[in-house]
């Protein structure tokens, strides 16, 4: 089994910024990728960021580049994302994830919602 902590989502007015937070615990030997997915409620889940942890690198959808920054620290299995300058549009729930390799495990979800 694997467990989630996330926290850090919130209501906040367009312009501003966020700080996602995701631990990730139990049943773990190695994490290969930790990223976050968003979902808006009537439609399909979006792939937001991912970063790999052995490398560092790092992947973003194009709506959210220069905006979003994913990071890790892969010593307690856990992933941020940074989240500067946010629109209406970001408004959904955010899921992260973690990738072991055999399977992939999904946290609760964390709503964010951007409005004045």
């Amino acid at each position: 089994q694997v467990q989630f902590v996330e926290s850090g989502g919130g209501l906040v007015q367009p312009g501003g910024s966020l700080r996602l937070s995701c631990a990730a615990s139990g049943n773990i030997v190695r994490i290969y990728t930790m990223g976050w997915y968003r979902q808006v409620p009537g439609t399909q889940r979006e792939l937001v960021a991912y970063i790999i942890s052995g490398s560092g690198t790092t992947n973003y959808v194009d709506s959210v580049k220069g905006r979003f920054t994913i990071s890790k620290d892969g010593g307690k299995n856990t992933v941020f994302l940074q989240m500067n300058s946010l629109k209406p549009e970001d408004t959904a729930v955010y899921y992260c994830y973690a990738n072991l390799g055999g399977r992939t495990y999904w946290g609760q979800g964390t709503q964010v919602t951007v409005s004045s």
